[in-house]
């Protein structure tokens, strides 16, 4: 989502340096060319705070906009301790009080507590999360708004139609249910595998995992112990996972927390009918209740089981998914970033010799 706005910040003209703690990552050649990479090189928060410090005083942006949990920290400090005249503003992914409640880190989340203020604008990526955040941050609350992420775009339609071969999707007599984001507790996948061997013993199907994360060889224990290991396949982190997510049968969320989470959003641009948790926060605002695809408790797999086989049998219009998921375009998201821009600084300011940094914890993210 950074990449995407640097890359609509440009296409308005706006110069965009791209502060990053650590050079490196799977989307590191994705970075628009005309971004000015700035890699403070850092390996820790005081190192990032101090490189950071000395970037703001040498390059003067107009603005900032920090993104992800260690990036704000670093960015808020920055701006109480060296640099108070910044215009900074604090993009907030997650629900945070879900995040409280699950987060092994929640040194970072008091110390956002503490920071938030500083910001001249904090931006949630959805209504509920932005309400959840005032609630969880009162001293922040006139500085919370919510800009919906920059999800849907041309580039998205044409990854789609990218050449794929797989034998799992080039079978069309067996279903192939679809998940995709990092394998870490919040996306709760143990619930999604508990489901899947519920729909296995009614049904021929297959899983596919799109993506890496520390809780791998925990849940590939799972699937042991479930028995399923002939229908499962964690398939690894993809630049592009749009052709696998388009020629799945059903698109599973299973998360405990999320912000406004880009993967439901994304296949719903593809077409592809959607299963997901009600979790906070995103899915019910995406889905309208329910319109759009079924929503569950958080962790009850039996639930999610026979959501996954209804659409399966039952699935919505995919032209129908595609045009709801048209309300997450870039451009209705670009047009509110810019409208926050404006309250802040002068936009002639972000097109010449000052440029407009975009912090981020790392480029990977």
């Amino acid at each position: 989502m950074a990449l995407e706005i640097i890359r609509q910040l440009i296409r308005r003209s706006v110069e965009v340096d791209l502060i990053v703690m650590q050079s490196g990552g799977d989307v590191w050649n994705s970075i628009p060319t005309e971004a000015r990479i700035v890699d403070l090189k850092s390996r820790n928060m005081l190192t990032s705070l101090l490189a950071l410090a000395r970037y703001l005083k040498q390059r003067r942006p107009a603005v900032l906009i920090s993104t992800m949990g260690v990036g704000n920290i670093v960015s808020l400090v920055t701006k109480k301790y060296f640099s108070r005249n910044l215009k900074l503003i604090v993009r907030h992914e997650n629900h945070f009080s879900a995040q409280y409640e699950y987060s092994k880190f929640g040194i970072y989340l008091h110390l956002l507590k503490w920071l938030f203020p500083l910001a001249n604008s904090v931006v949630t990526v959805s209504k509920d999360a932005a309400e959840d955040l005032k609630n969880s941050v009162p001293r922040a609350a006139s500085l919370v708004t919510y800009i919906h992420n920059p999800v849907v775009n041309f580039a998205l339609f044409e990854k789609v139609r990218s050449p794929l071969k797989h034998p799992w999707l080039d079978d069309s007599e067996v279903p192939v249910i679809i998940a995709c984001g990092r394998l870490v507790p919040q996306k709760d996948y143990p619930t999604l595998l508990k489901a899947f061997a519920e729909l296995r013993r009614l049904q021929i199907a297959r899983l596919m995992i799109l993506g890496n994360g520390p809780d791998k060889p925990q849940l590939m224990n799972l699937v042991q112990d479930l028995g399923i290991q002939m229908d499962v396949e964690f398939s690894g982190f993809h630049l592009n996972p749009f052709p696998y997510i388009s020629r799945a049968r059903v698109f599973v969320l299973s998360s405990r927390n999320e912000g406004l989470p880009t993967s439901l959003i994304e296949a719903l641009a593809c077409g592809t009918p959607v299963v997901s948790t009600n979790c906070p926060s995103g899915p019910r605002e995406i889905l309208e209740d329910g319109r759009w695809g079924p929503l569950v408790p958080v962790g009850d797999w039996k639930a999610l089981a026979r959501a996954i086989q209804g659409a399966l049998d039952h699935p919505l219009d995919s032209e129908k998914l595609i045009f709801r998921a048209l309300h997450y375009s870039s451009t209705a998201s670009m047009n509110q970033h810019f409208k926050l821009l404006r309250q802040l600084v002068d936009l002639d300011d972000l097109k010449y010799d000052n440029g407009a940094g975009m912090a981020s914890e790392s480029s990977s993210r």
